[in-house]
């Protein structure tokens, strides 16, 4: 028992003694120091353009029957062509897609009696992505040739538009910093520093509809459709926080 007293008393000790070795305090978090002038809250859009390098068209074919069966059975065998017509153009499956079939009864009104069906009609349509833009006339052409009796569009975009939405974002924080410089001017300070950025939004604006039509015959053929691709721009918006002072 009295050799035991010695360890039991080093235990204790050992048990008292803060522990230093494994819990480490974290380091305070960095402060920020707090605006000592006049805060102003600034506003501005960025904007860059590019020439588009793809397209979009939703194309599709629409049929009309007695019964719905037919209507849709002839859909089916004509829009069988028009996708055929799409890969003979060197479209990628990856570019189709189905957005809409649909199947809706006809109706005959007339006064003082319930409508009724008269037929069926069927339709089927498809967005296209067109990534050669040379080709789109002949695409719109060829479809038409092979059954399609609906297209819509086409809208024009930018495959890869992270390069343009930098360009954007520099031209949205310059304003800024424009619009901040001309209100320290107005009132006679100076802009200290900025406390505070936030990106308000970005977006691929809907570039106005483009220019098509049908051209007319010319020396004895007739030319494909023509399309006008323009410009596509995309915008961002920031939100900046500084503060003036003297």
């Amino acid at each position: 028992m009295t050799m035991l007293r010695p360890l039991i008393l080093a235990l204790a000790l050992a048990a008292a003694l803060p522990m230093t070795a494994n819990a480490q305090t974290p380091p305070p978090a960095p402060m920020v120091a707090p605006p000592q002038g006049t805060l102003l809250s600034v506003s501005a859009t960025g904007e860059a353009s590019r020439t588009p390098d793809i397209a979009t068209i939703s194309t599709g074919v629409v049929t009309q029957a007695a019964d719905a069966n037919a209507a849709m059975r002839d859909n089916a065998n004509q829009m069988d062509k028009v996708m055929a017509a799409l890969r003979a153009a060197g479209i990628a499956e990856r570019d189709v897609q189905t957005s809409g079939i649909n199947l809706n009864p006809q109706y005959k009104y007339a006064d003082n009696v319930p409508p009724v069906i008269v037929g069926y009609q069927a339709s089927n349509t498809v967005n296209v992505k067109v990534r050669d833009l040379s080709k789109l006339g002949k695409v719109l052409d060829t479809l038409v040739a092979q059954g399609a009796n609906q297209i819509n569009g086409p809208s024009f975009g930018l495959d890869k538009p992270e390069a343009a939405f930098e360009e954007a974002r520099l031209a949205a924080v310059k304003k800024a910093q424009a619009q901040a410089q001309t209100y320290a001017n107005a009132l006679g300070l100076q802009v200290r520093r900025i406390v505070s950025i936030s990106e308000g939004g970005a977006s691929l604006p809907r570039p106005p509809m483009p220019v098509m039509r049908m051209m007319a015959a010319d020396a004895g053929y007739a030319k494909e459709t023509s399309v006008a691709p323009g410009e596509s721009s995309v915008s961002v918006s920031v939100e900046m926080v500084f503060e003036l002072g003297r």
